[in-house]
C-alpha cells in the first residue's frame, strides 16, 4: 500500500490511520492515501484549521520528532521550552467577575483581571490559533474518583504540548470522537507563541499571561511555553470547584503500604521531594503531586507524574529513572550530541529540568489511582538554614500551624527568576495554586485528620549542619528516605523525644529497631541538628531567627482580616525576646 501525506512523513501518515484525525481513500491506482478529516474546532467554525484529536502515543511520536523534539538515548523525547523554564506567577490572573468574585482569594497569587481585558485577549488567542496549520485537542479528565471528575479540554498548536497533556491528565478509556460529542467542564487554550503587545495598556506584568475565567470555565495561555502552566492551571481550577463540593484538594503525593489503612500523604512545595519520596519500591504510589480527599478516601487528580530530574541517578531514584523511556517527555535537559544521552547533572538551561510520563510507567502503583483515608501525613520542608530537625512529630494543632505556614524554599528554576534556593512560606504547601482562602483548605484538612486520626510529621528535606555558606549540605535522599521508612515502620513510636522550646518541636532521640533497641545509624548528631553545628550558640541564633520568620508570616492568619478564623500561633515556634 502506498501512503502519502503532503505535510507529514509517510511514517506519520501511517500512524494517523488509526487516529480519529485521518481516514483512508483509494486513488486512481488503487492505492490508499491518508488525508485529514474535516474535523474542526467547533468554536472556530469554518476558520478552524484541521484538528488532531486525542492522538495516541505513536502518532504523537511521529509528529513531534524533528520539528519540535529530539529523541534521547533512553527513548524519551526531549523539548526546550524557550525563555520560560518554570512557572511565571506574576503573569497569572483570575477574571474579576460576578460568579466567583466573593469566593476567590485575591492578592499576589490570584491577581484580578478586568473582564474586558480577558475578552480581548480571548478573542486574540482564538484568532491566533485559527491561523495555525493544525491544532491538537486533548479531551480527558482530572480526578480519578468518578464522583469528583472534571471533564477537561486543552487546545494547543504543538504536538509536544499534546503529548504533555496525554501524559499528565487522565486519558479516556474509550476513544472520544467526534470533538463535538465531548462536553468539557473546563477548557484551556494554549497559544504559547502568542504575545500580548498591549500588556502595558492592559495593566499586566509582561507580554505573557495565564488567565482564568471561572464563570465561563475557560483559561487562556500566551507568551510562555512552559508546560507546567497547563498542569497547574487545571489544579488551580480543581482547587476552586472541588472544595465547594466538600472535596479537599491538596498539593501532595500519596502512596500506600501493605496493610489496609496504611495510606500516607506527602505535602510539599515544588522541589522538596514529593515525587522522590512517594515513589518507593516498597509502597505503591497513588500519585506524585495532586490529590483530592472526599468521603470515599483519596484520589489522584492526574494521570501522570512530573518529576524534577536535576542530578537524577538510577541509584537514588531507580523508579523515576526507569520511567524515562518511550512516551516520556523531558524538558530543558542537556543532551550529548555524540550519543543522545542526557546529562542529568547539567543545569545549563535551568535547574528545573523535568520529565513527564504516564503513571503507567511506574510498575509499583495503585492501578485505579484511588485509596482509603490517610493515617499518616508528612509535611516536607526544605530548610535552607539547616535549622529544622530531619524529622519531628506533630500534634494535631501543630499540624494545622505548619500546614498553614507551609515553610520551605523556592528551589532554583521552579519559578521564573529563582536562581538559588530562597526560604519562603507557601500556605497549604501550595499557595501558588490556591484559588480560595488558605483557611478553607486548612479547616477541611483539620476536620478530616481528626475524623480519621491521622498522625502528622514535619520532615526536613533541606540542609543539615548549617546553610550552604557555612558548610552545610543538603540532606542525602537515602537518609531522608530511611527516616520516612522509620515513620512507616513505627520506629518513631516511643517516648524518647526532646522538646526544642524555640522551634516548639518534639524531636526523636532515637530510631528503634523491631527488637526495641536503638538503630545506631541514626545518632543524636543526625536527629538533633544543634549537635551537628560547629557552634551551638550559632545554631540557637539561627533557630531564633527562623522562629521570628514563622511568627511574622503567621500574622496574616491572626490579624483582623477575613481569614482570621482560628489561631494556632501558640503551637508554632516561640522565639526568644517576644
Amino acid at each position: 500500500m502506498r501512503v502519502a501525506w503532503a505535510t507529514r512523513s509517510a511514517l506519520a501518515a501511517r500512524r494517523l490511520v488509526s487516529s480519529s484525525s485521518a481516514y483512508v481513500v483509494g486513488d486512481k491506482f488503487g492505492c490508499a492515501t491518508v488525508q485529514l478529516k474535516a474535523e474542526r474546532l467547533p468554536e472556530l467554525g469554518a476558520h478552524s484549521p484541521p484538528v488532531h484529536h486525542n492522538l495516541g502515543y505513536d502518532a504523537i511520536f511521529d509528529l513531534e520528532q524533528g520539528e519540535e523534539c529530539r529523541l534521547t538515548a533512553q527513548g524519551a523525547m526531549a523539548v526546550d521550552t524557550g525563555a520560560f523554564t518554570g512557572r511565571s506567577p506574576k503573569d497569572k490572573y483570575v477574571v474579576d467577575e460576578a460568579s466567583s468574585r466573593h469566593k476567590v482569594w485575591w492578592g499576589e497569587v490570584n491577581q484580578p483581571m478586568p473582564e474586558t481585558v480577558f475578552n480581548e485577549l480571548h478573542d486574540k488567542v482564538l484568532e491566533h490559533l485559527a491561523g495555525k496549520r493544525e491544532l491538537f485537542v486533548f479531551d480527558g479528565f482530572a480526578g480519578a474518583n468518578p464522583k469528583s471528575t472534571l471533564k477537561l479540554r486543552v487546545v494547543a498548536a504543538k504536538a509536544w504540548q499534546h503529548h504533555f497533556c496525554r501524559n499528565m491528565f487522565i486519558r479516556p478509556k474509550k476513544p472520544v470522537a467526534p470533538i463535538a460529542a465531548f462536553e468539557p467542564q473546563f477548557t484551556i487554550y494554549c497559544a504559547s507563541d502568542f504575545t500580548n503587545d498591549a500588556w502595558q495598556r492592559h495593566g499586566l506584568n509582561s507580554d505573557a499571561f495565564v488567565a482564568f475565567h471561572l464563570g465561563r470555565r475557560v483559561a487562556i495561555i500566551g507568551g510562555t511555553s512552559y508546560a507546567g502552566e497547563m498542569k497547574k492551571g487545571i489544579f488551580s481550577v480543581m482547587n476552586y470547584f472541588k472544595p465547594l463540593d466538600n472535596v479537599l484538594t491538596m498539593h501532595c503525593s500519596a502512596n500506600v503500604g501493605k496493610h489496609k489503612g496504611d495510606v500516607a500523604l506527602f505535602f510539599g512545595t515544588s522541589g522538596t521531594g514529593k515525587t522522590t519520596l512517594s515513589t518507593d519500591p516498597e509502597r505503591p504510589i497513588v500519585g506524585d503531586d495532586e490529590h483530592g480527599w472526599g468521603d470515599d478516601g483519596i484520589f489522584n487528580i492526574e494521570g501522570g507524574c512530573y518529576a524534577k530530574v536535576i542530578n537524577l541517578s538510577p541509584e537514588d531514584e531507580p523508579l523515576i529513572y526507569g520511567a524515562i523511556k518511550r512516551n516520556a517527555l523531558l524538558e530543558n535537559v542537556d543532551i550529548r550530541d555524540e550519543d543522545g544521552t542526557v546529562d542529568y547533572r547539567s543545569a545549563r538551561k535551568t535547574a528545573n529540568t523535568r520529565v513527564s510520563y504516564p503513571i503507567t510507567h511506574i510498575p509499583n502503583r495503585v492501578h485505579k489511582s484511588v485509596a482509603g483515608h490517610p493515617n499518616r501525613i508528612l509535611f516536607l520542608a526544605c530548610d535552607v538554614f539547616g535549622v529544622l530537625p530531619p524529622v519531628s512529630k506533630l500534634t494535631s494543632d501543630q499540624a494545622m500551624y505548619h500546614f498553614l505556614s507551609g515553610f520551605s524554599a523556592k528551589i532554583a528554576g521552579t519559578e521564573r527568576g529563582v536562581k538559588q534556593p530562597v526560604p519562603t512560606f507557601s500556605a497549604c504547601f501550595g499557595s501558588a495554586f490556591l484559588t480560595l482562602p488558605p483557611t478553607t483548605y486548612a479547616k477541611m484538612l483539620g476536620d478530616k485528620m481528626r475524623q480519621h486520626q491521622c498522625q502528622a510529621y514535619l520532615v526536613n528535606t533541606g540542609w543539615a549542619g548549617g546553610n550552604p555558606d557555612q558548610g552545610g549540605k543538603r540532606m542525602p535522599i537515602a537518609t531522608t528516605r530511611a527516616l520516612v521508612n522509620a515513620i512507616f515502620n513505627d520506629a518513631l513510636d516511643h517516648d524518647a523525644y526532646t522538646h526544642h522550646p524555640v522551634l516548639n518541636l518534639h524531636v526523636p532521640d532515637a530510631v528503634l529497631l523491631p527488637d526495641g533497641t536503638r538503630d545506631e545509624n541514626f545518632d543524636h548528631t543526625l536527629l538533633h541538628p544543634w549537635e551537628a553545628w560547629t557552634n551551638r550558640e550559632d545554631y540557637e541564633d539561627a533557630a531564633n531567627n527562623l522562629a521570628r520568620l514563622f511568627v511574622d508570616n503567621f500574622k496574616q492568619f491572626t490579624s483582623s482580616s477575613k481569614d482570621a478564623t482560628f489561631d494556632f500561633s501558640a503551637h508554632g515556634p516561640q522565639p526568644r525576646g517576644n
